[in-house]
């Protein structure tokens, strides 16, 4: 059983790390060398626990913060500390996890969205674009879905890599999710051509919007 307090965890992880998982981890942007499935377990014989989860995010440890994140309580927190949070949370997986796990979850999820998207900080920004694919596929009410694509039409081709691919996640949301948009969504990812060209392997979707459209459209229309 790992002892809730912040120098067991942090003793727990270090004991944890291997420099194979580590190597694998850096290729992908993260800086830890401890496997996710073990991390997990130590979050899970953690339980929830708000105030260890703010003092492993202090440490500002890649592992520490993603074990205080699958410890945190999403409706903890105010609007200010997931904004504070999200813009300290630069690694890939730390940046994921806080936003899937925990903003999606919060009551102030619709006002973080709408303060991030236009964010000058690309990679908050990408955020936003995150929380809006999960407003096209489960909550569209109300959502300027046209205005979105005319977003999308102007600033994907040049984003920065991780805003780039949220904002062609809510192309293809939209694609998928809106019948009236659909053609449009699929002509504005064939003109652009943003991960056309991108390696998938097989048995795998490509992430380019037009083939990522048509395929999920057509899996729900064979069912």
């Amino acid at each position: 059983m790992v002892e809730a307090n912040v120098d067991s965890v942090m003793e727990t992880l270090a004991a944890m790390e291997d420099p194979k998982a580590r190597a694998i981890n850096e290729r992908h942007g993260d800086d830890h060398g401890v496997n996710l499935t073990k991390l997990r377990a130590v979050a899970k014989e953690l339980k929830k626990n708000d105030g260890l989860a703010l003092e492993l995010w202090n440490t500002g440890d890649t592992a520490a913060r993603l074990v205080a994140i699958l410890i945190m309580r999403p409706r903890s927190y105010a609007a200010s500390q997931l904004d504070a949070m999200l813009r300290e949370a630069r690694r890939p997986k730390v940046h994921a996890w806080l936003v899937n796990s925990i903003v999606k979850k919060s009551k102030h999820s619709e006002a973080l969205r709408l303060a991030w998207m236009d964010d000058p900080d690309p990679v908050v920004a990408s955020a936003g674009w995150a929380l809006t694919s999960e407003r096209v596929n489960k909550s569209p009410e109300g959502l300027d879905q046209a205005g979105l694509l005319d977003s999308i039409e102007a600033q994907m081709l040049g984003a920065e890599e991780r805003l780039q691919w949220a904002m062609n996640e809510s192309l293809s949301s939209i694609g998928i999710e809106n019948e009236q948009l659909r053609p449009r969504a699929i002509a504005i990812g064939n003109r652009l051509g943003v991960l056309k060209d991108y390696p998938t392997p097989p048995n795998c979707t490509s992430p380019f919007a037009p083939t990522w459209i048509a395929e999920i459209v057509a899996r729900r229309q064979a069912t």
